[in-house]
């Protein structure tokens, strides 16, 4: 049998046809398949984080002896807002659209930042080595108002995210887009719900996580202050983002609404216009 021969050429033809799947079914598995994934480390990151700093950071699977502890949980902290900031540039976006093989990265991007965010929260939270210092652990009265308090600070940070499009913040974008063939289409630029009181309400929202605790550790202390930081600091990159992206009607948006701490007062009309005669 030499390699022109009909029979060997259908078995290869047979071959070929049995190893590949259908038109569709691996574009349908893979956006299945990342979709699966990126809500279980989405869920994972979300409940993970929760529940650490509902204990002040005092409990987790970390294990570094101190004093190496502290320069482990420095680097937990730190790997999150540089990567994370790293991955929306323009190079970053880029290398997160090659991250997966063949030619659905660039469709998947949304859905595979969204994983990489959510395992360096997962390792932030479970990785956390604690020091076994408590400060303060509230009981009775306190710890009701304390437990209500953290409730409603996670319930604002789900509503800024909803308001921000919920598609992609959980990652849902990409793998959606895919299984539905389209290219994926981004929200408009956030201006509606809370983003009518601030620009900003999302890292206003999990600054606020960070302080409503019931315990109180050198810990949950050390992730408050540096994660603050952050959430006021890093939407700076993201606001100049958002002007290159749409112009002028971000600079207009953001003459009218502040950056996170809303107006007590209404803004006085120019030049004796009424209020709906403002932009």
């Amino acid at each position: 049998m030499t390699l022109n021969d009909p029979r060997l050429q259908r078995l290869i033809m047979l071959i070929k046809a049995a190893l590949t799947p259908p038109p569709g079914k691996g574009r349908i598995a893979l956006a299945l398949i990342m979709g699966v994934f990126c809500h279980l480390i989405f869920a994972i990151a979300v409940l993970s984080m929760m529940a650490a700093m509902f204990f002040g950071m005092s409990e987790s699977f970390g294990t570094v002896p101190w004093p190496w502890g502290i320069i482990a949980n420095a680097a937990l902290i730190v790997q999150f807002p540089i990567l994370h900031s790293f991955l929306l540039s323009k190079r970053g976006t880029k290398i997160v659209a090659r991250l997966i093989p063949g030619p659905h990265g660039g469709t998947l991007a949304t859905t595979t930042y969204a994983i990489i965010a959510s395992l360096q929260l997962a390792a932030l939270f479970l990785l956390w080595t604690p020091s076994s210092i408590i400060w303060y652990r509230a009981d009775g009265a306190a710890l009701i108002a304390l437990c209500t308090l953290y409730a409603v600070t996670w319930l604002l940070l789900l509503k800024a995210s909803f308001d921000a499009g919920a598609e992609v913040q959980s990652g849902a974008l990409g793998w959606m887009s895919l299984l539905g063939k389209i290219k994926p289409v981004f929200p408009d630029m956030p201006t509606q719900g809370l983003f009518r009181l601030i620009r900003q309400p999302i890292y206003v929202a999990f600054a606020l996580t960070l302080w409503a605790v019931p315990v109180w550790t050198p810990d949950q202390l050390a992730l408050a202050i540096s994660y603050t930081a952050y959430c006021l600091l890093a939407p700076r990159l993201k606001e100049k983002r958002f002007e290159q992206r749409y112009g002028t009607a971000f600079n207009r948006y953001r003459d009218r609404v502040p950056y996170v701490l809303p107006k007590l007062t209404a803004k006085e009309p120019k030049d004796g216009a009424s209020p709906a005669q403002q932009p």
